[in-house]
């Protein structure tokens, strides 16, 4: 699972179209991403592919996810299922897809080598999926590990996930990613690389990514084009492989699709020759919808071998626990052929009419045997603002009314159906303790797989949550397992708790909260953050603490990011208050044209500005140049400018003015000062740093360049009451690029 950004559509929480509620985003692409998220209604996991913005107004790709919306025609367990396409009010447009839990054979691939036995179920269950989609004129094209993810983590249970680039049949059928090739070179076809694509072009990508988990490792297909085209003529390697699996997959692989298997199902005939089908299992549950009747006892169809007109025969009901016992005879000493006794005549009569008197009587009459249900689920949801809803299974009549009246109590809705299953004695009672518990919080959920239980729980009211708290604390679960995971949504949250997580994460300077309102954040409130972060990943962190410490206000983080020079000097620099001291930039290779973004690219010549305004009239200017490389140039002062003091760099003017720190390389040749041209070997982000102090800030002169290391130190081992001589600190971004 992918950690979610500040920059994703939807975070974590949100609730979609008022039905569905993100618990996290599972993957990013280039047009679309896909989030998992639970419906509030049935509790039920879906995956939301939601196009990306900049995509939804577009006709094309609308189209594209309407035809990826016609895979829910295709209705087969190895192959995700679709819904339908919905837009929310603001105008995103997202597809619903079944929520597949396991992992992926990406997964198993970098795990090790997969048993042959393990593949061979694979290739069954995928192939029987391709048959289906096959039949409805729809090629998947893009079958790779990532794209078949293992149920539950059973060889029996793959699914094909992902039909984004699949490609139908029909005239002018486009693709996401345009009208030719699609696919991973790893796995695609020798003619896919041409852009052609039939039936043949998934079986031999099935076979290819079968024979990859069968050695723990990618194909290797070249560094460069010519490589990969000189690869994908030759046969795979399948040396090593136990039959039967090499023969099918040199077979599903050849690189002349004519000698490979031409269908699906093909290859399952291949299969069942080689290997025959496991007998079938039960049906999975597929929806909370689904209900089991009670399964009906066969009657026996064996006779035996025309016993005479007035003789009764009783076949006994096999004892699985009883040995094997040796074949009755008849009384000649040979194996009857019907393997029972023959019942002398008259006794046979008694029996019969003493058995039936029994049943008549009601004396060997039960309870019908409940179904069994493999996996046992239930799950019972309360959204916020909403009404409980319960969808699964439950032991007995007395659980499923209970129940019923617990939940219809807050006017929701059940969908129960009993059923038997691997669950605990107390189970029942132990759910509605649970539920009874939970039933003053503002939002909860319980999702029960047979004793395992996941319990979340959210409420504004300290009281309640310290009281669900110690409940489960001292053993509410019962014979249930599980972590529950209750929150405390206050309704103001101190500025003071939210500044503690800013100082645990801070990692290139102090964090700031921007305009913290002075009465702490209430419900819907914007937590805004300033300052300077290291990298990407550390703003993803900060999001996410945040996220988790402040409920539903949303978090926006407004930080830079700078480089570990930059983040190493913040991390030094005694902290003063900004001025309104400005820095300037200029395109001195332009004749010194006003460049306001401060953003130039390779061969540029940045001018540099030191704006003073009228009321700067004392102390001392420093002013320095971090750049990426990990260097410090020291603009002001420096052996070539030495006299920093402000009354020097204003020589008797008056006002606002501009010290020019660096020139234009013409400006330099005839006054010696500094100048820079950008060049390749420093690109990225540098800040200059201007110091207004009431002396000179160090009490040595520094080099014009040394590293960020050596300037640290320096300022480490100057005066410790060095803040106490600075008036501002003041800084600018300047952003180099290759063009």
């Amino acid at each position: 699972m992918t950690d979610s950004r500040p920059g994703d559509l939807f975070q974590p929480g949100d609730l979609v179209n008022n039905t569905y509620r993100i618990e996290a985003i599972l993957g990013r692409g280039g047009t679309s991403d896909v989030y998992k998220a639970r419906s509030e209604i049935s509790g039920r996991l879906v995956a939301l592919k939601v196009l990306k913005a900049e995509f939804s107004d577009n006709d094309d790709f609308l189209l594209l996810l309407t035809r990826e919306e016609a895979m829910r025609e295709i209705r087969h367990d190895a192959v995700v299922r679709y819904a339908e396409n919905n837009r929310t009010p603001d105008g995103h447009v997202y597809l619903l897809i079944d929520y597949v839990d396991g992992p992926g054979l990406d997964k198993k691939l970098k795990e090790g080598p997969m048993s042959a036995e393990d593949l061979l179920v694979i290739c069954r269950r995928v192939a029987e999926g391709l048959e289906a989609a096959h039949g409805h004129g729809i090629f998947h094209r893009d079958l790779s590990p990532d794209n078949i993810i293992l149920r539950d983590g059973d060889p029996a249970q793959a699914v094909i996930i992902d039909f984004g680039i699949a490609k139908d049949t029909n005239p002018g059928a486009e693709t996401i990613v345009g009208n030719e090739f699609a696919g991973k070179y790893a796995y695609a076809a020798p003619e896919q690389l041409a852009g052609n694509t039939d039936a043949r072009t998934d079986i031999y990508s099935l076979g290819a990514l079968l024979l990859a988990n069968f050695r723990g490792a990618s194909p290797k297909i070249g560094n460069n084009p010519m490589e990969v085209v000189q690869k994908k003529a030759e046969a795979l390697d399948t040396e090593g492989v136990p039959e039967p699996l090499k023969s099918l997959l040199d077979k599903m692989t050849d690189p002349e699709p004519d000698k490979r298997f031409e269908s699906a199902s093909a290859v399952l005939a291949a299969l069942d020759a080689a290997v025959p089908p496991a007998p079938a299992a039960e049906p999975d549950m597929l929806s909370d919808a689904t209900v089991i009747a009670p399964a009906l006892a066969k009657p026996a169809t064996t006779a035996p071998e025309d016993p005479g007109p007035a003789a009764t025969v009783i076949k006994p009901t096999p004892d699985k626990a009883t040995p094997d016992r040796p074949k009755p005879t008849s009384k000649s000493g040979a194996p009857d052929k019907t393997g029972l006794p023959v019942v002398p005549i008259a006794i046979a009569g008694v029996l019969g009419v003493g058995l039936i008197g029994a049943f008549a009587a009601g004396l060997f009459r039960s309870a019908p045997a409940l179904p069994v249900a493999d996996p046992y689920r239930l799950s019972i949801a309360k959204a916020e603002n909403s009404v409980p809803r319960a969808v699964g299974f439950v032991p007995s009549d007395d659980i499923a009314e209970a129940l019923r009246q617990q939940i219809q109590g807050q006017n929701g809705t059940t969908d129960l159906t009993l059923a038997s299953g691997d669950i605990a004695e107390g189970w029942g009672q132990d759910v509605l303790a649970v539920v009874d518990l939970l039933d003053d919080m503002d939002a909860w959920r319980v999702a029960v797989s047979g004793n395992a239980v996941e319990i979340e729980g959210e409420t504004t009211s300290k009281p309640i949550f310290r009281e669900v708290q110690a409940a489960f604390d001292a053993g509410a679960l019962g014979v249930l397992r599980g972590a529950p995971e209750i929150t405390l949504n206050e309704i103001i949250i101190a500025p003071e708790r939210i500044e503690a997580i800013l100082a645990a994460f801070a990692d290139c300077g102090p964090l700031g909260l921007v305009d913290a309102p002075l009465g702490g954040y209430g419900p819907g409130s914007t937590v805004a953050i300033g300052g300077n972060l290291a990298t990407p990943a550390s703003r993803d962190t900060l999001f996410d603490a945040l996220s988790s410490a402040v409920g539903d206000r949303s978090v926006r983080i407004t930080t830079t990011i700078l480089n570990p020079t930059l983040c190493l000097i913040e991390s030094v620099m005694p902290s003063a208050p900004s001025s309104a001291i400005d820095v300037a930039f200029y395109q001195g290779d332009q004749g010194n044209q006003p460049n306001p973004t401060g953003a130039f690219v390779v061969g540029e010549n940045p001018v540099i500005d030191v704006e003073l305004p009228a009321d700067v009239t004392d102390g001392y200017l420093s002013v320095s140049v971090l750049d990426v490389s990990g260097n410090v140039f020291h603009l002001l002062p420096n052996i070539n400018r030495q006299d920093n003091s402000v009354d020097a760099l204003r020589d008797g003017r008056e006002g606002d003015i501009s010290i020019r720190v660096a020139y234009s390389i013409a400006e330099a040749q005839t006054n010696g000062g500094l100048a820079f041209r950008v060049d390749d070997s420093t690109l990225g982000k540098t800040k200059i740093l201007v110091i207004h102090s009431s002396d000179p800030l160090l009490t040595e002169m520094r080099p014009t360049s040394e590293s960020a290391l050596s300037y640290s130190e320096a300022l480490i081992a100057a005066d410790r009451n060095v803040a106490s001589r600075i008036y501002s600190l003041d800084s600018r971004i300047l952003e180099t690029s290759a063009r």
